[in-house]
Order: C-alpha cells, then sequence, then structure tokens
C-alpha cells in the first residue's frame, strides 16, 4: 500500500479541493433540507407535505436521467456541475429573500424544491464522472472511498447545525448555505481542466438509452447496480424510526437523532477506513459478504429492544453499506469508457435514489400491513434473499477479484 503514496502525494492537491467541494454541496443541501422540512410544517402543519416534499426533490431525477448523463458526458463536466452548484446557490438565496420579506408560501417551496432536485440531477452524474478525471485508476477505490467521507460527514454535522442555526429564524439556515454553494462552485471550477469527453453528438433517442444499453450488455455492471437497488428496497428502514424510537426503545427526539446519525457514523468510520486500505482482491465476495451484512444488522435492529444496541447496530449497517457502496461506484466508474461515464452514472443515480424513495415507501406500506417490528424483519430476510439469488444470477460478479480488468497486454 505504501507504492500509492507517492501518486497520492502528487494528485493531492486536485483531489483536495474536489473533496472540499462535495463537503461544502453536500453541507448547504443537508442544512437546506432540514429548514424547509421545517419551515413547510411551521406554514401548513400537514405531514403529508413533508412527503411529498421529497417526492417533488426526487421527480427530476426520472424526468431528466436520460439527458442529465447526455449533458455530463457531452459538456466539460465542471462547468456543469459548477453550473449546478450555482443555480443551488441562487435557489438558497430565493429562500433567503423570501424569509427576509415573509414571502415564502408552500406553493415557492414545491417550486424551489423541484428546482433544487433538477439541479442535483444534472450536477450528479458530471460529478461522479469527473471524479476518474481528477485521480489515476490505480487510487480511484481509495478516493471514491474518500469522497464518500465527505459526504457522511456532511449528513452527520450538516442537519444538527441546520437545526440549530434554524432556532435563530431560517435566514440563519438559509443564509450560510448560499455561502457554501458558491464555495463548492468555485473550487469545481478552479479543478485543473481533465481531458474532454469525447462524445460531442446531439443529444438522440439512441445516445441517451446509450447508458441503460451499456449496463445492460454488461452483465457484472447490471449486477452490481441492480443488487443495490433491490437490498436498499427491501432493507431500508430509516423510514421507520420515529416509530421505533418513540414506541419501541421509548426515547425522545435525542434519541430519533442519534438513531439517525449512526449509520452516518458508521459509514464515516469505513469509508476514512478504505481510504487508507483499500481492497484491492475478492472485490465481489467482498461486496456480497458486506451486503450480507447489511440485511443481518436490519434484522438485528428490528429485533432489539435496547436503545444502546440499536445504535451500534445500524452503525453496522451504515459500514456495511459503505463497504458495498464503494465497491460498486468504483467498480462500475472503472469497467465504463470515459465517453459513457456521464450516462451511465444517471442511470445508476437514478437507481440509488429509486431503491432509497422506495424503500421509505415499501416500508411504512409493509409496516402498515404487518406492524413495525415484522415489517424491519421481513426487509432484512428479503435482502439476504437478494444477496443469496444475485450470486447465483452474476456468478462472474461474486467471484471477481479485482476492480477492473482493463490490463490485459
Amino acid at each position: 500500500m505504501s507504492d500509492h503514496a507517492p501518486l497520492l502525494l502528487r494528485h493531492h492537491r486536485p483531489f483536495l479541493a474536489f473533496w472540499c467541494a462535495r463537503i461544502f454541496t453536500a453541507s448547504g443541501f443537508q442544512m437546506l433540507t432540514v429548514a424547509i422540512g421545517w419551515h413547510l410544517y411551521q406554514l401548513t402543519g400537514n405531514v403529508l407535505d413533508l412527503g411529498l416534499v421529497g417526492l417533488v426533490e426526487f421527480a427530476p431525477r426520472v424526468l431528466f436521467m436520460l439527458h442529465t448523463g447526455h449533458v455530463a458526458d457531452r459538456y466539460d463536466r465542471r462547468r456543469v456541475a459548477a453550473l449546478c452548484q450555482f443555480a443551488q446557490a441562487l435557489i438558497a438565496l430565493a429562500l433567503v429573500v423570501g424569509s427576509s420579506t415573509h414571502s415564502v408560501t408552500r406553493e415557492l417551496i414545491f417550486v424551489l424544491a423541484f428546482l433544487l432536485g433538477s439541479a442535483r440531477s444534472f450536477e450528479m452524474p458530471a460529478t461522479q464522472a469527473l471524479l476518474p478525471n481528477v485521480v489515476p485508476s490505480a487510487l480511484f477505490p481509495r478516493a471514491v472511498a474518500a469522497s464518500a467521507s465527505a459526504m457522511q460527514s456532511a449528513t452527520i454535522v450538516a442537519p444538527a447545525l441546520g437545526g440549530f442555526l434554524y432556532a435563530f429564524g431560517s435566514v440563519w439556515v438559509y443564509g450560510p448555505t448560499v455561502v457554501l454553494y458558491v464555495i463548492a462552485c468555485c473550487l469545481t471550477l478552479r479543478l485543473s481542466a481533465a481531458r474532454q469527453p469525447a462524445n460531442r453528438s446531439r443529444a438522440s433517442l439512441e445516445s441517451l438509452l446509450a447508458g441503460i444499453r451499456f449496463i445492460r450488455s454488461r452483465p457484472d455492471v447490471l449486477g452490481a447496480v441492480s443488487l443495490d437497488l433491490f437490498a436498499v428496497l427491501l432493507g431500508g428502514a430509516t423510514a421507520l424510526l420515529p416509530v421505533f424510537a418513540k414506541d419501541i426503545l421509548l426515547t425522545g427526539p435525542w434519541g430519533l437523532g442519534l438513531l439517525r446519525s449512526a449509520p452516518a457514523v458508521g459509514a464515516l468510520l469505513m469509508s476514512v477506513w478504505l481510504a487508507r486500505f483499500p481492497i484491492e482482491r475478492r472485490v465481489g465476495r467482498v461486496m456480497f459478504t458486506a451486503v450480507g451484512v447489511f440485511g443481518v444488522a436490519t434484522i438485528a435492529f428490528g429485533l432489539s429492544t435496547s436503545f444502546w444496541f440499536s445504535l451500534g447496530v445500524l452503525a453496522v449497517l451504515g459500514a456495511a453499506d459503505m463497504i458495498s457502496m464503494v465497491i460498486r461506484s468504483a467498480f462500475v466508474q472503472l469497467e465504463t469508457p470515459d465517453e459513457m461515464r456521464g450516462r451511465v452514472s444517471a442511470v445508476n443515480g437514478l437507481f440509488i435514489g429509486a431503491s432509497n424513495q422506495l424503500g421509505e415507501f415499501e416500508s411504512g406500506v409493509t409496516a402498515h400491513w404487518f406492524g413495525t417490528v415484522p415489517a424491519v424483519v421481513l426487509g432484512g430476510v428479503g435482502t439476504l434473499v437478494v444477496t443469496g439469488v444475485w450470486i447465483k444470477l452474476f456468478p462472474t460478479l461474486a467471484g471477481r477479484d479485482h476492480m477492473h480488468t482493463q490490463k490485459k497486454g
């Protein structure tokens, strides 16, 4: 592992700028999400609106999925990402002005939430496709883990900071997010110019569907992406945390906050470990094992009646999910030609978003039908079943030794 050190030092400046931009963007979004949710609930007092605003933010991923990938593959990815970050700064600025003049309405929040989701839909594939141009392929798995640590750090700290600042007024949250997005925009633009994407064709149905066709043509890539979709779809229990905190573990809002943070803490610690000690062999076996641990941890959480044991299990769940995510992200990006990375990232992003959003919906429905504890336990069992089925369906992925296969002579 020490032979990576010179290369890491040689490329640390551009990656440091990329990493900081991710920190600022993710923190801005987390703070904005907390403030928007609280602001909306203050305005309407309707719990359903909180669910609707999440769906409004997710809708652009579906509506623009094919176009977001094409844009990332046709234009300078730095400028695409920076433009999206600047657009998010303008959205936060609109909320600053609206809050200062007491003109924020339910309808305005929904419109801004849709615009926020649109900007993030274009930013995500451009940013993911940009990372392989920032670091060499030998360091890419390590860079993915370090980049993920930025997201997890923001997930832990930013929501709490946003909630604290909101106590002084909504402007105190919206204002700093403008600054965070502007800094992220500047850092992204300062990245050295990477090689231009080879794809310069105009958008067409053929080119827009190319990302989907590419994934379907690569069984290992399809297996890795779909494994995450179905495993998280069945195993996600975060939507039910308020029920566990209040009725099963018998804690207050402080307990709910700790339960929500626990997976991110486990994921952050694991991402730091993987950044230092990247997984280089038996990646298929490790990925499937991590998904299996995710399922077992989900079952253990569902059966737990101890608050502290539940925290520990959720941390293990987050760590296992991070291992799977790092391997999948690095593998998919390294197996994808540079001119296709934007479109493939867009499809992958839709799968991730769908698994999270639909997973929450699935958890709510099964909890309504069978009860909260059985719903979580059944979800964990479902994750284990999916893991076993996917090992049979994608044997070459399960037996994969290295992250990528491009060196053949």
